[in-house]
């Protein structure tokens, strides 16, 4: 049977295809630290989703001040990874990046005792295969049949670059990787290959213009071109082809699926350490974060106090 991952292709493929009108993107972006507006002058709300966490940081709302700081006495305690009894803003920043790519860690979580098949702790290629094309690879296909030949060797090509140490088996972070490519350094390469083979039409190692606009757009007979095609017509020449040769080479085509934008998690991170470093040495102690625990916290608790209290560690 074709499991979630291969029926969530398709369902891109055919969504992608939608109204002719549709404007379609690739652009990988960051997902938000929060959807609240940032000012501190208002209220610390934006804050407390950064540190915490969007969708679980309602629960605490009703706690008292005092419960709050002892929870986040804890949190404190796990934010600081090298146990010097110090918060460094590299340490607030991998925390603040960790609960927001707490959906991808679901994710892992979600799919891999489906994938786990013998409860060795790790994911090889053969069982992500098996589980994935097992009834594509059972016998041949009929005519009606997708062929899955061209998405099981891309899987494949993925599967390899996640697998930092080559043997074929997948931990978590591998998997992760392989899952979610977009989010770490060393999968860029294959998402962009991956970005040109589904782009590049005529094979020649570029995206050009008419194989740029025609991945978002088709025309149609009897159908007007919307304002946007023009718009992005004007970004191709001016943002996309950064040297002017008329096409997108594998570089341009990476600063344009996943560009460099502004750090969210790294600007938080600084902000939160300036606004709580009492004695500015540059680092936080577990008094100077509880001294501030309204900016933290407020009534409000963390992804990681909910995953806290679910192992009884509260």
């Amino acid at each position: 049977m074709i499991r979630s991952v291969v029926i969530c292709w398709l369902l891109f493929i055919v969504t992608s295809r939608g109204k002719p009108t549709e404007k379609k993107s690739r652009v990988l972006q960051e997902e938000p630290l929060s959807q609240l507006q940032h000012d501190d002058n208002k209220n610390f709300d934006y804050d407390h989703e950064a540190f915490l966490g969007q969708d679980e940081a309602k629960t605490f709302e009703h706690l008292s001040p005092d419960e709050s700081k002892r929870r986040l006495r804890i949190i404190v305690d796990r934010i600081d990874d090298n146990k010097d009894g110090f918060v460094s803003e590299e340490e607030l920043e991998l925390w603040i990046r960790n609960v927001q790519n707490r959906h991808m860690y679901e994710n892992v979580e979600h799919q891999w005792h489906e994938f786990d098949l013998n409860n060795d702790g790790l994911i090889s290629w053969e069982e992500y295969r098996n589980v994935t094309y097992g009834s594509y690879l059972e016998g041949p296909l009929t005519e009606r049949e997708y062929n899955y030949t061209n998405m099981m060797s891309r899987d494949e090509r993925r599967f390899k670059v996640a697998d930092s140490n080559g043997d074929m088996n997948a931990d978590k972070p591998e998997f992760m990787a392989f899952l979610h490519p977009e989010n770490h350094e060393h999968m860029k390469e294959v998402v962009v290959q991956e970005t040109m083979e589904d782009i590049d039409k005529n094979g020649d190692g570029f995206i050009d213009l008419k194989e740029y606009i025609g991945d978002m757009f088709t025309a149609e007979n009897g159908v007007e071109e919307p304002e946007w095609v023009a718009t992005e017509r004007q970004q191709f020449y001016e943002f996309r082809d950064k040297n002017k040769d008329g096409k997108m080479d594998r570089e341009e085509t990476l600063d344009w699926i996943l560009p460099a934008d502004y750090d969210h998690a790294v600007a938080e991170a600084k902000h939160l350490l300036y606004e709580s470093d009492t004695n500015k040495d540059g680092k936080l102690t577990k008094e100077e974060i509880l001294d501030k625990f309204d900016l933290f916290v407020g009534s409000q608790v963390t992804n990681y106090g909910e995953v806290l209290m679910r192992h009884d560690e509260f």
